[in-house]
């Protein structure tokens, strides 16, 4: 039964970073796939799942920047090539870690690309849809399998609060008749990676398998390199010298709520809920800074569904069983 949409209580918060969230527990055994784990909030993921003891497989677009990047970090860490927007990549990568591996015991979809210009795949799908939410899609349910062989896995996606931006557009989710702006686009693609997370928690349960959304905050990454600076102080994310909004989290902090959500004990019998602060997010009002806060598009049940059966229309893709 997926949980209610309703902050519980939770140690840590805004502030709280990655390291701190798993301090005490012990990952020994445990396989974690994190997409996207060597730039920005991935890389942090990876050194605090590392480094309490779990075995920590990297996909990557860029093998060579991603040896680079985590080949001094301490603990067990593999890469292998992963390109979300190649379906032919999504297989080979599935196929390559179902030859490796028995079990996947935390699948965190970490990688994504924001606001964009247009661009699109071989499929013709726009990019930040089919990088963000279609290619985890497939590559979920290409590794299936190994989520279920283990003992109560959990699958982290990786939203935003760019989800209360707009819902998804399931006549027209690649904006091929309307015109493409790419703050709705990345507002869809998060959007639907929240629904993904509420529906797969739905066709898991039965198998042991519990999924989470994840709001994880304002931080400097990578993940703006699409931005001009002046965009960037119009939105207040910065000011004209270039500092930070107080609201901003560290690197650390940022990647701390999907670490809470792969190994906290507090989410145990719990699922398909958005998270933000390492804590269970709370619906959003009128009141509701635009910040935080969970959109009610996200949490529509049919939705959840309907994107998730266009979703295996595009892809052509199903989940085995």
């Amino acid at each position: 039964m997926v949980s209610p949409q309703a902050p519980i209580k939770s140690p840590f918060g805004h502030r709280t970073t990655a390291n701190e969230v798993v301090q005490g527990i012990d990952l020994t055994g445990r396989t974690i796939v994190v997409t996207g784990g060597y730039s920005g909030l991935g890389t942090e993921t990876v050194r605090a799942l590392a480094g309490a003891g779990a075995d920590v497989v990297v996909g990557a677009r860029r093998p060579d920047v991603a040896q680079e990047v985590l080949a001094e970090m301490p603990g067990s860490i593999s890469i292998l090539p992963l390109d979300l927007s190649d379906p032919a990549s999504i297989d080979s990568f599935a196929e390559a870690l179902s030859g490796q591996i028995s079990k996947i015991d935390i699948l965190i979809n970490n990688a994504a690309i924001m606001a964009c210009p247009l661009a699109r795949d071989a499929r013709g799908f726009e990019s930040q849809f089919a990088t963000n939410h279609l290619g985890h899609f497939q590559m979920t349910a290409r590794l299936w399998p190994l989520l279920k062989a283990a003992d109560g896995a959990r699958v982290v996606a990786l939203s935003s609060v760019g989800h209360r931006i707009c819902g998804v557009d399931l006549e027209d989710p690649n904006f091929e008749r309307r015109d493409y702006e790419k703050w709705p686009a990345y507002g869809q693609a998060k959007s639907a990676n929240a629904l993904f997370a509420l529906q797969l928690d739905k066709i898991g349960e039965a198998h042991g398998v519990r999924a989470f959304a994840v709001h994880p905050g304002g931080i400097v990454t990578p993940l703006q390199r699409h931005l001009t600076h002046e965009e960037q102080v119009a939105m207040g994310w910065f000011d004209e010298a270039g500092n930070t909004h107080e609201s901003f989290k560290s690197v650390g902090a940022g990647a701390a709520t999907s670490v809470w959500c792969a190994t906290s004990p507090l989410l145990d019998g719990m699922g398909g809920v958005y998270c933000e602060d390492c804590n269970v997010g709370a619906m959003a009002d009128d009141t509701t800074p635009r910040g935080s806060g969970v959109a009610p598009h996200i949490r529509d049940e049919a939705v959840a569904d309907a994107l998730w059966t266009k979703s295996e229309e595009l892809t052509g893709v199903s989940f085995p069983g």
